[in-house]
């Protein structure tokens, strides 16, 4: 991998790890169509540079995140990142065998986008408006949620997360929040483990060049990120999901038609 490739991945990273229409689809179908190759490094890199993307997250609500006062709302995130810990840990097999067959992220980014088309009339009437109103109980099915993202690469982390908390009598834009709150946890147990089994393979990967490009990717995904949560805050509150749906159809289709012709091999 290079700086510009670090780059590209680094934008397709921020704009849509926040959006309902699946980071990871976008960088395994991104990987090789401008030139990069599986490896130990590239894995971890695309681990890393989510954590980096939902630290965006730290820095847009930090009056709210950064709150030792509230300890309850801590609690919420720990019960809630449970579940993903655990199966995560549980089924590496399947997901790792999830991970590498394209055909099957893009029927998830598929299915996901019809899920999208109708969840604002599946869930109205919302009570839930603010994150102090959460319950323990309601933080675990919503964390439940977020396993479904983990077993159905292409899913969405942010839209089983959120459409998990919109089940919950969530508004759109609490379950948005609550979805971002819950990322950081998450890809910070998700990128220590990653970096841990990258180093235990190879010792030198932090090493020069590969290190530089992972700063590059991290910081590219940062700032790309800071945009694109204050971008689809808004547009959420006014719009709701269905456009969303719209586009993960498309690009689902898009990447069938790729694979089908040998653009992009499965």
């Amino acid at each position: 991998m290079n700086i510009i490739q670090s780059v590209i991945l680094g934008v397709v990273e921020g704009l849509t790890e926040f959006l309902p229409v699946s980071s990871t689809a976008h960088m395994k179908f991104t990987n090789p169509i401008i030139g990069v190759e599986e490896s130990a490094f590239t894995n971890m890199f695309e681990v890393v540079i989510q954590l980096a993307a939902i630290l965006a997250v730290v820095l847009l609500y930090f009056k709210k995140f950064i709150n030792f006062k509230k300890l309850d709302f801590y609690i919420k995130l720990i019960i809630a990142v449970l579940p993903s810990l655990l199966f995560g840990y549980l089924l590496k097999k399947h997901i790792d065998s999830a991970l590498s067959n394209l055909v099957f992220i893009a029927c998830v980014m598929i299915g996901g986008g019809i899920v999208l088309l109708f969840v604002d009339k599946w869930f109205t009437n919302p009570t839930i408006t603010n994150e102090t109103q959460i319950s323990n109980g309601t933080a675990l099915k919503i964390g439940g949620f977020q396993v479904l993202s983990i077993l159905l690469p292409g899913l969405s982390r942010s839209a089983a997360t959120i459409i998990g908390g919109m089940s919950q009598k969530l508004n759109r834009n609490t379950a948005a929040e609550f979805s971002f709150f819950l990322a950081v946890p998450t890809m910070l147990a998700a990128s220590a483990k990653s970096g841990y089994d990258a180093y235990k393979d190879d010792p030198n990967i932090f090493s020069g060049n590969q290190l530089t490009i992972l700063l590059i990717g991290s910081i590219v995904a940062f700032v790309v990120s800071v945009i694109a949560i204050k971008a689809f805050v808004g547009f959420v509150k006014k719009f709701g999901f269905r456009t969303f749906g719209i586009y993960r159809i498309l690009a689902g289709i898009i990447m069938l038609i790729l694979i089908w012709q040998g653009v992009i091999k499965n």
